[in-house]
């Protein structure tokens, strides 16, 4: 069996089976395009519903105004789910099915939480690289002033972890960037876009490319909250959302790039959970010039185990009627088939 490439992807073994393809009168690249534009306006604009539609009393406190939040996106994800399936040409409107297309899938669920989990952290090497520079940093000061490892330190310090992991269990914020907004997002810009991209007729290059500018302006909401943060100039306000763009389109392309290779919807989440939680990678520090030589060493280990990382071998059984989403097993057999 051949190895999968983007020239050739293998989402045709999922439209193989579609009842309605674009040149039998079924899902056609303008209703991709309306659809997902509309589902990014929707993601965005329901935002505002409790205040400008729903008529409510301003939110009193953050915590209050952040689930109020948290509730709008998880129904504009609910209502992009049910709006992108109605329009998907599946040969069934089966649940089972259709969540399949969607990569909710139970099976190699370990596979597609850690591999690209690892992949995505090699990125990193500099800021992991940093950190222990700070925590050796912090031992060596310790043990200047006479102090020693005893069960204590490592009682006390087991106890400070625990402490820190219990207060940020209850920052309303630290759910914002590490679960809700990495759920919901991944669910309405990768779930439901890239399928109706792809059985649109839309080539996989371009859906990397495109998907990612629908998240990135779903994005140009926090203009106005920068903006006041930066005393209404708005020149350091347009460079700091700039800034911002650039990084959700390269990172909604590496997320729809782990989407389609492995048809899951765990490694794009669990992609955007770990870059929300670790921010922009540390390329170089004045502490030492090793974290530059991490960073770049991480950044070539990246790019040269992106594809073998992301096999799709490594998330679908070598079955018959496999259940992805882009009918892996059934592309493969078709091509194999062709080359006899």
């Amino acid at each position: 069996m051949q190895s999968w490439s983007l020239s050739r992807p293998p989402f045709l073994g999922f439209m193989s089976h579609s009842i309605a393809m674009e040149e039998e009168g079924g899902l056609s690249k303008s209703l991709a395009m309306i659809a997902c534009m509309s589902m990014a306006l929707l993601y965005v604009a329901i935002l505002y519903a409790p205040t400008l539609v729903l008529r409510l009393p301003p939110p009193s406190s953050l915590n209050n105004y952040m689930v109020r939040r948290f509730i709008c996106a998880i129904v504009s994800s609910i209502l992009s789910l049910f709006v992108s399936a109605l329009i998907l040409p599946v040969r069934t409107r089966e649940a089972a099915y259709v969540f399949t297309a969607y990569g909710l899938r139970a099976d190699h669920i370990w596979q597609a939480a850690t591999i690209p989990l690892f992949l995505t952290s090699l990125m990193y090497a500099g800021s992991i690289f940093l950190k222990y520079l700070l925590l050796l940093d912090s031992w060596r000061q310790y043990r200047s002033s006479g102090g020693s490892l005893t069960f204590n330190l490592c009682k006390n310090a087991l106890l400070r972890f625990l402490d820190c992991f219990l207060t940020t269990l209850s920052n309303v914020l630290a759910w914002r960037a590490c679960v809700v907004a990495p759920m919901t997002e991944e669910l309405v810009f990768r779930a439901c876009m890239i399928p109706l991209l792809l059985c649109g007729g839309l080539k996989v290059y371009s859906v990397i490319l495109l998907c990612p500018i629908f998240f990135s302006l779903a994005h140009l909401n926090h203009f106005m909250e920068i903006y006041s943060k930066q005393n209404y100039n708005i020149v350091k306000a347009s460079q700091i959302i700039g800034l911002q763009l650039g990084y959700t389109v390269v990172f909604g392309s590496y997320a729809s790039f782990l989407f389609i290779r492995t048809g899951h919807i765990i490694p794009p989440v669990v992609a955007h959970m770990y870059c929300n939680f670790m921010g922009l990678p540390a390329l170089f520090s004045p502490r030492s010039g090793l974290v530059s030589v991490a960073a770049v060493m991480g950044l070539l280990a990246f790019f040269y185990l992106l594809f073998p990382a992301t096999s799709p071998d490594l998330y679908n059984d070598i079955i018959d009627n496999c259940s992805c989403w882009h009918g892996y097993c059934s592309w493969g057999q078709e091509i194999a088939k062709s080359e006899l």
